[in-house]
């Protein structure tokens, strides 16, 4: 059996399903392609907590992330789901990037202010403050399983197909406007295929387009059991001089925002340990968290550093850490998020219908071959 279609997006993640929904606003008849269930746990877009920001020091990024954000509040005007909440954000710490951060905020006209260690800890009480703080106040977090869910519903409600447990074995390239996806099932013939398998790119991808190396890797952060009411977090960053000895033990710095209902999510940034998709055991590595379990002892008066739950996610990361969206003949491929992707999804969905649909393409930054 073959079917047809305007465009079919294989991976129906939190990228996938905003590609499927921009593009079925512009009209395109639009199948979407899932390999796993509805609400799994086998990738990068599952969980209750993301954070937003807009706090980058480049301009590219900041302007990405408010196209984002009005996204992200259009998707909730037209399917009623609550995702985007503010809560304001704060970095600290003694490495030299947060001055670059503050330079970027102020070059992109960026809400922030700098705070002492006594006014911020008295905003934040369950936070332990040793240096000046960068304050952001437009950041706060996402709800990914609901934002990935209304994706999908948004996309639907404008005709786009959406199928779960469909996961796509081979593209095959017919021609510079034409596309076979082949499934377990039968498959698709389309003029273009959006790829938005993030870490299964390689193994999907191979030979069909070029990408630069990217590493897999398992994250462990945790969910602490809060001292501090969780409608008193911020989302924060802390962030450690190389070569200091806690950067060393926290590898480099931590993240972390309130899930409610879970907990404060705390962990450290691409430091997992690197593995296939397909063969993941979702166990934490112990040094990861008995460091991560001292970080909160230390610096998070506001958490139980003996009441927490691990989880698991997925990172893809580019050597920079910029994403790839680009398109070769009819073959466009979004991956290597680098674990700070989710933010900018529906602005991301934005770049990948504009690629299916004219081949306009983004920054050069976002290249596969760079």
């Amino acid at each position: 059996m073959t079917d047809t279609a305007d465009v079919v997006v294989v991976g129906g993640g939190a990228m996938g399903s905003a590609a499927a929904w921009q593009l079925a606003r512009r009209g395109a008849d639009v199948v979407l392609l899932e390999r796993f269930a509805p609400g799994h746990t086998n990738g990068a877009s599952h969980g209750a907590s993301r954070i937003f920001r807009l706090s980058y020091p480049d301009r590219v990024h900041i302007r990405l992330a408010r196209e984002a954000e009005r996204l992200w509040r259009e998707l909730e005007h037209v399917t009623g789901a609550r995702l985007l909440t503010v809560t304001g954000g704060v970095d600290h710490g003694d490495h030299p990037y947060l001055l670059e951060l503050a330079e970027g905020l102020a070059a992109g006209g960026v809400a922030h202010r700098w705070l002492g260690p006594e006014e911020a800890a008295e905003r934040w009480p369950g936070i332990r403050f040793a240096t000046r703080a960068l304050y952001h106040p437009d950041s706060g977090r996402l709800h990914a399983d609901r934002a990935v869910a209304a994706l999908q519903d948004a996309a639907r409600a404008l005709g786009a197909v959406v199928r779960h447990e469909t996961p796509a074995t081979a593209i095959e390239v017919l021609g510079e406007d034409k596309v076979r996806v082949h499934t377990d099932g039968g498959s698709y013939t389309a003029r273009r295929v959006v790829a938005a398998v993030n870490a299964w790119a390689a193994k999907l991808l191979d030979g069909l387009v070029p990408l630069p190396p990217l590493r897999v890797t398992q994250e462990q952060p945790a969910h602490f059991a809060a001292l501090v009411p969780e409608a008193r977090w911020p989302s924060f960053g802390h962030r450690f001089a190389e070569g200091t000895a806690d950067a060393g033990h926290f590898y480099g710095g931590v993240y972390g925002l309130a899930t409610p209902g879970e907990g404060v999510k705390v962990g450290f940034h691409g430091v997992g340990p690197e593995v296939d998709p397909d063969r993941r055991d979702f166990t934490p590595e112990p040094a990861q968290l008995a460091a991560l379990r001292e970080y909160a002892h230390q610096f998070l008066p506001g958490v139980d550093p003996a009441a927490f739950t691990p989880i698991s996610c997925t990172y893809t990361t580019t050597p920079d850490a910029n994403f790839v969206l680009d398109r070769h003949g009819p073959v466009v491929v979004a991956t290597g998020f680098s674990g700070h992707g989710f933010k900018f999804v529906p602005a991301v969905g934005r770049v990948l219908a504009d690629l299916a649909v004219d081949g306009t393409r983004p920054d050069r930054r976002f290249a596969s071959a760079r």
